[in-house]
């Protein structure tokens, strides 16, 4: 019986198809993107519509510094009503540079957003044929392979120029 049973388990084992190992290669989606010639396109928009705002969110934060520094070191010497004014002038100052970063992170957000909705069909697109011309089965992101006993093929170029390609 047990011989039986053997035999009908290697008779089995037999007849199923060979298992083939999955064509895994490694993705950074992001980058890809990042490396197109419409996401650089992007961004000089962006820093066209947010440059200004940087300048200047950038010179508050030196004032600001400056201020901050002169009450530390002179402070304690100083008039009140001089150190108050520093106080209101640090304040204002403050104020300004807060809502000027809120602006530009909000710039920037909604410039990503619409990027990324605009590029999502091309990006698929280029993806897919990279997938058919490599058989690709698996695609994994760089920072989701936790181990591999050989180097993956990393496809993120190829989909970035396939990327530029598309209208």
């Amino acid at each position: 019986m047990r011989k039986l049973a053997a035999v009908v388990c290697l008779l089995s084992a037999m007849m199923l198809p060979a298992a083939h190992a999955a064509e895994v290669a490694v993705l950074d989606w992001r980058a890809a993107l990042m490396n197109t010639q419409s996401a650089q396109a992007s961004l000089s928009r962006l820093e066209g519509q947010i440059g200004n705002q940087q300048r200047e969110a950038q010179s508050l934060g030196n004032e600001l510094q400056q201020i901050q520094q002169r009450l530390q070191n002179e402070g304690d010497t100083m008039a009140q009503s001089q150190r108050e004014s520093l106080i209101g002038e640090l304040q204002q100052k403050g104020s300004r540079f807060e809502q000027l970063r809120q602006e530009v992170m909000q710039t920037q957000q909604r410039s990503e957003q619409q990027f990324l909705e605009s590029a999502e069909a091309k990006l698929e697109q280029a993806v897919a044929q990279v997938l058919e011309r490599h058989g690709i089965d698996v695609l994994v992101e760089p920072q989701g392979v936790l181990h591999s006993g050989v180097d993956l093929p990393n496809v993120t170029d190829e989909v970035t120029q396939i990327f530029d390609t598309l209208n």
